[in-house]
C-alpha cells in the first residue's frame, strides 16, 4: 500500500508544475476534486493513513491522502489538491506576525514565486504573440536571465509582504512619520538590507490629497493622517539594483471608491497594453480613454476623473529608478516601442483637479544624477556628504530621514551645495489644485522573451 501511495504522489506531482520554494500551479485540465467517472452519482469516500513527505531539511509535511471507498487508492485530483496545500512547507519556513523573517531564508532553495504571467497584447496586423511561450529559442533566453528575474521576484515577495501588512495597521490618528518608519523598518528586514546589495530602492511616498507624488515627511513633520485622507503609498525595494516600483492608494472613507476604481482600471489597461514592439503613445492613449470613463462624486458635486498628464510610468535600470523611457497616462506622447529584456513601471495618477502637477512645499526626495561624471568640489562638508551618499546610496534615491537615521547633522548646506553642483537632483513634492483629490496605482512589469511578467502583482491588487 505505502509504495502505491507513493507512486501516486510522484505522478500527481509530475503533472503539476511544482516550484522548489513550495509554489505549485494545476495544470489546465479540470482539477475539481469529484468522482473520475464523471458520474454524478457521489460515492462515499474515508480517510487512509496521510503520508508523509520530507523536504530538503529533512523536516515532515503530513500529507492528508483521500481514498475512494471502491479502489482504496488516492484519486489524483485529491492528490493534486493535498499537494497544493501541503507542499508549502516544505522548502519554505512560515512567516512570522508581524513580518521579521527575510524573504532569503523562508525561500532556502532561492527560487521565489512569480508574478502574474501573461502573454502579449497582439500585433498590430492581429498576429498572436503565443508563439513566444513555446518558442525554443526565446525560452532559452529566458533561462539564461533567471538570475536577473530571481532577483525581481525576491524584492517583488518583500514589497507584497510589506505592503499586506501596512493594510493591516495603517489607520486616521497615525503620523505619517510613524507610517513611514513603521513601514520602512518592516522593508529593511524582509529585503535583509545589506548595503548596496540589498535594501529600500527609495523613501516611502505617503502623498496626501492634493499632493500626488514625492512627498514623505522631513523630521518634525506634525503631519497627521485623517479619516477624509488620499494617501498614495509608494515604496520600493531592490537586490542587486533590480527594483521593485509599485504602489497603492489607502483610503478610509468610502466616497473615494469611484477614483480608486478608475485609476487601478487605468492600471491595469496600461498593464495589458504593454508589450514587445507597443508604441508608448498607445499605452497612454488607452489609459486615458478608460480613466476619463470614470466619474465621481464628492459632497453633491460630479467630478470626471483626469489622468495627470505630466506624470508618467517609466522604464527602469539597474540602481536607476528612471532608465529613459517614459510611458505616458494620456494620448500624444512618443512612438517609441517597448523592447525584449525592458523592465517598467506601469503607474497612473487620476484627479479630480485639473489634471497637472507642480513642485510645492518642502523638499524631502533627493538623488544622485547618474550621469555626472567628476564635479570639483569645496566644501568639506559637501564632500563628506556626497561620500555618505555614495557609500550607502548610490544612484538610489534617499530622503533627509534617511540622513539623520545614519547619524549626520547639519547638512542642509552641503546638500544644497550638492544640488547647486548638479551632483544631486531634488524631487519636491508634485501636487495639484488645492481642494482636490488624487490616487495612485502602479506594477511593475518584466519584458522576458516568453511572456510579460507583472511581477509585483499580489492579491490585493
Amino acid at each position: 500500500m505505502a509504495d502505491e501511495q507513493t507512486q501516486e504522489l510522484q505522478f500527481a506531482a509530475a503533472q503539476m508544475q511544482i516550484l522548489p520554494n513550495g509554489d505549485s500551479h494545476f495544470p489546465k485540465e479540470d482539477t475539481d476534486p469529484a468522482d473520475e467517472t464523471g458520474k454524478k452519482k457521489k460515492k462515499k469516500k474515508k480517510k487512509g493513513k496521510p503520508g508523509a513527505v520530507g523536504n530538503k531539511d529533512g523536516r515532515k509535511c503530513r500529507v492528508a491522502l483521500t481514498f475512494t471507498a471502491q479502489s482504496d487508492k488516492p484519486t489524483r485530483p485529491r492528490l493534486e489538491y493535498n499537494l497544493f496545500i501541503f507542499l508549502h512547507s516544505l522548502s519554505a519556513k512560515v512567516q512570522t506576525d508581524p513580518p521579521s523573517i527575510p524573504i532569503c531564508e523562508l525561500y532556502t532553495n532561492g527560487v521565489y514565486a512569480k508574478g502574474q504571467e501573461c502573454e502579449y497584447p497582439p500585433t498590430q496586423d492581429g498576429r498572436t504573440a503565443a508563439w513566444r511561450m513555446t518558442n525554443e529559442e526565446k525560452k532559452c533566453l529566458d533561462q539564461a536571465n533567471e538570475e536577473l528575474w530571481s532577483d525581481f521576484r525576491q524584492a517583488a515577495e518583500a514589497h507584497r509582504q510589506v505592503r499586506k501588512y501596512v493594510m493591516s495597521w495603517i489607520k486616521p490618528g497615525m503620523t505619517m512619520i510613524e507610517i513611514c518608519e513603521k513601514l520602512e523598518d518592516c522593508s529593511r528586514k524582509l529585503i535583509k538590507e545589506n548595503g548596496l546589495n540589498a535594501g529600500l530602492a527609495f523613501p516611502t511616498g505617503c502623498s496626501l490629497n492634493h499632493c500626488a507624488a514625492h512627498y514623505t515627511p522631513n523630521a518634525g513633520d506634525p503631519t497627521v493622517l485623517q479619516y477624509d485622507d488620499v494617501c498614495k503609498i509608494d515604496f520600493g525595494t531592490h537586490i542587486n539594483g533590480r527594483i521593485i516600483d509599485c504602489a497603492f492608494t489607502v483610503t478610509f472613507n468610502p466616497k473615494y471608491d469611484k477614483l480608486l476604481e478608475a485609476v487601478k482600471d487605468a492600471t491595469n489597461t496600461g498593464i495589458k497594453c504593454a508589450g514587445i514592439d507597443v508604441r508608448l503613445c498607445d499605452i497612454g492613449e488607452s489609459i486615458q480613454e478608460v480613466m476619463e470613463s470614470y466619474e465621481v462624486e464628492l459632497d453633491g458635486k460630479t467630478y470626471q476623473v483626469k489622468p495627470i498628464r505630466n506624470l508618467n510610468g517609466h522604464s527602469i535600470g539597474q540602481y536607476r529608478i528612471h532608465a529613459g523611457k517614459t510611458v505616458p497616462i494620456v494620448k500624444g506622447g512618443e512612438a517609441t516601442r517597448m523592447e525584449e529584456g525592458e523592465v517598467y513601471a506601469i503607474e497612473t495618477f487620476g484627479s479630480t483637479g485639473k489634471g497637472m502637477v507642480h513642485d510645492d512645499m518642502e523638499c524631502s526626495h533627493y538623488m544622485k544624477n547618474f550621469e555626472v561624471g567628476h564635479v570639483p568640489i569645496r566644501l568639506p562638508r559637501a564632500k563628506h556628504l556626497l561620500n555618505v551618499v555614495n557609500e550607502n546610496f548610490g544612484t538610489l534615491a534617499f530622503c533627509r530621514r534617511w540622513l539623520d537615521r545614519l547619524g549626520e547633522t547639519k547638512y542642509l548646506m552641503a546638500l544644497k551645495n550638492l544640488c547647486d553642483l548638479g551632483i544631486i537632483d531634488p524631487y519636491p513634492p508634485l501636487c495639484d489644485t488645492k481642494g482636490c483629490y488624487t490616487a495612485q496605482f502602479e506594477h511593475t512589469i518584466l519584458l522576458r522573451p516568453t511572456c510579460k511578467e507583472v511581477v509585483s502583482r499580489g492579491d490585493d491588487y
